[in-house]
C-alpha cells in the first residue's frame, strides 16, 4: 500500500487490476522505495480472522473484552503446551521445525516465541545460529561477545546474532556507518539484487572496525556472522 499527499495517480502510473474495482502501481515495490514514497506492506492472514473470532465467543460467553494487545501473553498453561511442543494451530510455530525446537527451547515468555520464530529462518538455519543459541539459553555453552562493543546489542540474543536489526546494530557499533547506511545494508540483504549493494559497504564496515581494533580473522568472523541473518 502506498500513501501519498495527492492523488495516486498524479504521482506514480497505475493500472486496473484482475480484481474489479481494485488498482494497482505500474512500479514494483523497490522502484517505490527508491522513489521515496510512502509504502507499506500488508499480510492478509486468515489467522488474524480466527484471533478476531475467538476475541468474540470470550466476550459471548464469559462476558470479558479482549482486544490483540490485552490478550494475556503470560499465560502458564499456554507455555507449559508449548514446551511439549502441542502447537498445531498456533501461528508461526506449528511447522515440524518449530514444534522440534520448542520442547528444547522451553518458552517461557512471549520474548521467548519471538526468538523461536526468529531462530526458524534460513538465515539463522544456514548460519548456524540456532544450536549456539539454544545450548546457551539452557546452560550448556557459556554466553561470550565477539567484541565488548556487541555486548549491548546481542544481550537479549545472548550473544547470537539472530534478525536483520541487530545487523543493523552491529554494523553501526562496531562498523563506523550511520543509520541511513545500516538501513541500506539491511534492504540489500533482503533484495536478490543486493550483493553488489553489501560488497559496496563491505570496505566501509571493514575501515570502521579496524578503527575500533577489530582486524584479521575477528572482522571477518563478525562480519560472517552478521550476513547470515
Amino acid at each position: 500500500m502506498v500513501l501519498t499527499e495527492r492523488p495516486v495517480g498524479e504521482v506514480v502510473p497505475i493500472e486496473h487490476a484482475r480484481k474489479a474495482n481494485w488498482s494497482v502501481l505500474q512500479w514494483d515495490k523497490d522502484d517505490c522505495a527508491w522513489m521515496g514514497l510512502v509504502k507499506f506492506d500488508l499480510l492478509g492472514l486468515g489467522m488474524l480472522a480466527a484471533l478476531q473470532y475467538c476475541i468474540d465467543l470470550v466476550r459471548v460467553h464469559t462476558g470479558e473484552e479482549w482486544s490483540l494487545h490485552t490478550i494475556p501473553k503470560e499465560e502458564a498453561s499456554f507455555y507449559d503446551q508449548l514446551c511439549r511442543g502441542d502447537s498445531v494451530g498456533v501461528l508461526q510455530v506449528e511447522s515440524r521445525a518449530q514444534m522440534a525446537t520448542l520442547p528444547r527451547l522451553l518458552p517461557r515468555r512471549f520474548y521467548d516465541l519471538v526468538t523461536e520464530i526468529v531462530l526458524i529462518r534460513p538465515g539463522p538455519i544456514q548460519g548456524g545460529a540456532v544450536h549456539p543459541y539454544i545450548r546457551r539459553r539452557t546452560g550448556e555453552e557459556p554466553i561470550t561477545y565477539l567484541h565488548p562493543k556487541l555486548e549491548p546489542v546481542l544481550e537479549r540474543a545472548l550473544g547470537v546474532p539472530l534478525c536483520q536489526e541487530q545487523l543493523m546494530q552491529m554494523a553501526m557499533a562496531v562498523g563506523g556507518i550511520d543509520g541511513d547506511e545500516a538501513d541500506l545494508l539491511r534492504r540489500a540483504m533482503g533484495s536478490k539484487r543486493g550483493v553488489e549493494k553489501i560488497s559496496s559497504l563491505k570496505t566501509k564496515l571493514f575501515e570502521g572496525m579496524a578503527v575500533n581494533g577489530i582486524t584479521g580473522d575477528l572482522a571477518e568472523e563478525i562480519y560472517d556472522k552478521s550476513m547470515v541473518t
